[in-house]
């Protein structure tokens, strides 16, 4: 369905969320080396709880080979400085939805990437820095499923 990316993510627990998303989802996630942790880690294991088995999850060596495996036709880069709300997008499935690693988010090189069809924003109040990563991801991938009639859910 669609591709949750993180580049470089720091917080086990965070990447742990998001394998328990992705597994209710029917989403990918993707894994940007360098990671902060180990996939081993118990703060990660405990936040996927059982769904490990069940979320399809790739580990990258770095951007390029993620590029080389996924062959994106769109990829929505997230970062507090975009214009576009994640809201006002229609998805496609194969979306990629790229999110940067905790607390500093995607790098100017990263969000220059020609692979990035369009840098988005999730709206906050305004004073915030960002929403917590796997929030973020959930966000924006439960969105793009609802466009498209929560398929395969029950």
């Amino acid at each position: 369905m669609f591709r949750v990316m993180f580049h470089e993510p720091c917080i086990p627990p965070n990447t742990g969320n998001a394998i328990r998303m992705v597994a209710g989802t029917g989403c990918e996630l993707h894994l940007v080396e360098p990671l902060g942790f180990d996939l081993s880690e118990p703060k990660l294991r405990r936040a996927g709880l059982d769904y490990h088995d069940l979320a399809s999850v790739s580990v990258h060596k770095n951007l390029e080979a993620a590029w080389a495996a996924l062959r994106p036709e769109r990829v929505y880069a997230f970062t507090a400085h975009a214009n576009v709300s994640y809201a006002a997008l229609e998805y496609r499935p194969g979306d990629v939805f790229l999110f940067g690693p905790e607390p500093i988010g995607l790098s100017d090189e990263v969000l220059a990437d020609p692979h990035v069809t369009a840098t988005v924003r999730i709206p906050m109040l305004p004073g915030r820095r960002s929403l917590n990563l796997s929030n973020a991801a959930a966000v924006v991938t439960y969105e793009a499923w609802r466009q498209h009639g929560f398929a395969g859910a029950v």
